[in-house]
């Protein structure tokens, strides 16, 4: 309790205010900080590899340019610079959104990418920086200890750090990063499937408002700390909503890959007042949860409950 403490301390150093509309209206001001959504679907996209239900049959032949793997982007207008939260597979086009957005002209990398964990949706994206595909410069990558020994000792990533297309830099559990005069990153360690590394949530704190990002966690109950609390000092919060339901699961057992049911959540935060509900965005949705379709029943249930769902190419002002 002392550490949580401290930590939601920290973060009420520069306010925070609640929103009845928590969309960025986009502006050509280039003093605009502002988070973007890059992505909002699972690691193995949508449709997902072999899938040929309901939910995917149909999105072979017809592809929809909506379904991205999760990411965040950050974009500073004023310092010119631009940075990305988990380097996914579709890394590529997400990169290219990234800059169609940045008021920055003619720049094709971004000036540093935030890994939470080393599942394949969060990282693999690294690949592209590669010398088969942009070949790089010093991109600067912030990891967490472990996976950094990653990319250093295991091939292809160790290649990208001797050829210099990007450059780890290590940080700690709660510690943060001032990445620039404008921007502050914090990494904080959560509960989940750890093969290769840490797994880390992020408070992103710019000049007015700070951004809650949890993509993956196994439960809400198994973390040290109150998401609720967190929450309530933050001014957006993307949450974890991989599946909607257990119904979702069909054969698969949650034990293997658990995750924070969205109606679980929705029933934790039931009884936070409407301002906090606010700032709930669910991301990161399984290729069979119905959330991806804003005109589903799932939908209108979050939205009806007073939550939101993040969507391409949202905007969020920091």
């Amino acid at each position: 309790m002392k550490q949580l403490f401290i930590l939601l301390s920290a973060l009420l150093l520069t306010g925070s205010s609640c929103h009845s509309q928590a969309h960025y209206n986009k502006s050509n001001s280039p003093e605009n900080i502002k988070i973007i959504i890059l992505g909002n679907v699972q690691d193995a996209g949508s449709p997902q590899i072999g899938c040929h239900k309901e939910c995917c049959m149909d999105l072979w032949k017809h592809p929809r340019e909506d379904r991205k793997v999760t990411s965040l982007g950050v974009i500073d207008g004023e310092l010119q610079k631009n940075y990305i939260f988990d380097a996914s597979p579709d890394f590529p086009r997400q990169l290219e959104l990234l800059m169609e957005h940045s008021a920055v002209q003619k720049k094709t990398v971004p000036d540093g990418i935030f890994i939470t964990h080393a599942h394949i949706g969060h990282y693999t994206g690294l690949m592209f920086l590669g010398k088969e595909g942009m070949n790089s410069k010093a991109v600067p990558v912030y990891t967490m200890p472990r996976l950094k020994k990653f990319f250093e000792n295991n091939g292809p990533w160790s290649q990208l750090v001797r050829l210099d297309n990007t450059v780890p830099y290590e940080m700690q559990n709660e510690v943060p990063i001032q990445v620039n005069s404008h921007l502050e990153v914090t990494p904080i360690q959560v509960p989940h499937r750890d093969e290769y590394s840490e797994t880390v949530g992020f408070i992103i704190k710019g000049p007015h408002k700070k951004a809650l990002f949890i993509p993956d966690i196994d439960k809400w109950n198994k973390w040290k700390y109150s998401i609720a609390d967190f929450i309530k000092k933050v001014d957006y919060a993307f949450l974890d909503g991989t599946f909607y339901d257990p119904a979702e699961m069909g054969y698969r057992n949650i034990e293997d890959i658990p995750h924070p049911f969205v109606v679980e959540s929705m029933d934790l935060f039931k009884n936070l007042s409407p301002e906090y509900k606010k700032k709930i965005f669910f991301i990161h949705f399984n290729h069979s949860n119905k959330i991806l379709n804003p005109d589903s029943k799932q939908s209108k249930e979050v939205m009806e409950k007073g939550f939101n769902i993040a969507r391409l190419g949202d905007e969020f002002e920091l």
